[in-house]
């Protein structure tokens, strides 16, 4: 109880918070549609294309022989559990959302040493029967850091996204385009109104 007393607000200000909590709610169910967030709870590469940024690297992935096999979450996120996959994609997702709001995307982007840690997890992960006789097979991300080993792709560069991997390097890639997060609503709307 006394826990309840310190958090609720004074009787007079009550109504106002609920007012302000009602209205924050709606903006953030609104945001969470328009952005479409829940589309990345799936595993669709379609889906890591809504940001314009990531056209080089689904290009090169679908002309890539990974492309009968994986799908981007296969090779970037966790899979030791649905929990791991999750909270791994939910703050990549928020680190993403933040750069490209802020315009601070890179030209040709990178991945992270996260990122990268989770790559050749997934590798080996993906690969263990192929690798079994190799001894970096048991190379870390984070022992390959130390000159302890080798990561895959200092070999497999090609794999599966090319050495080029800027905008300008394939500028005409057909990639799919984002559905318009304008509702249909607000599109006819604005329709009538040009009539």
């Amino acid at each position: 109880m006394k826990l309840l007393k310190k958090i609720l607000p004074p009787p007079q200000w009550r109504v106002a918070v609920i007012v302000a909590l009602g209205v924050f709610s709606g903006l953030g169910c609104y945001t969470f549609y328009v952005s479409k967030a829940y589309s990345y709870l799936s595993d669709k590469p379609e889906v890591c294309v809504n940001c314009h940024i990531m056209g080089t690297q689904y290009a090169t992935w679908f002309h890539s022989s990974h492309r009968e096999r994986a799908t981007c979450n296969d090779c970037h996120v966790p899979h030791s559990s649905a929990l791991m996959k999750y909270a791994f994609k939910a703050k990549d997702g928020m680190r993403h959302a933040a750069l490209f709001t802020l315009r601070l995307e890179h030209q040709s982007i990178t991945i992270g040493d996260a990122g990268a840690s989770v790559v050749q997890q997934n590798c080996i992960r993906c690969h263990t029967v192929l690798n079994q006789d190799v001894g970096l097979a048991k190379v870390t991300f984070e022992m390959a850091k130390k000159n302890e080993g080798k990561v895959c792709w200092e070999c497999h560069r090609e794999v599966p996204h090319g050495r080029m991997r800027s905008l300008s390097s394939t500028p005409n890639a057909i990639v799919p385009l984002p559905e318009s997060p304008v509702p249909d609503w607000l599109n006819e709307l604005m329709a009538s109104k040009k009539k």
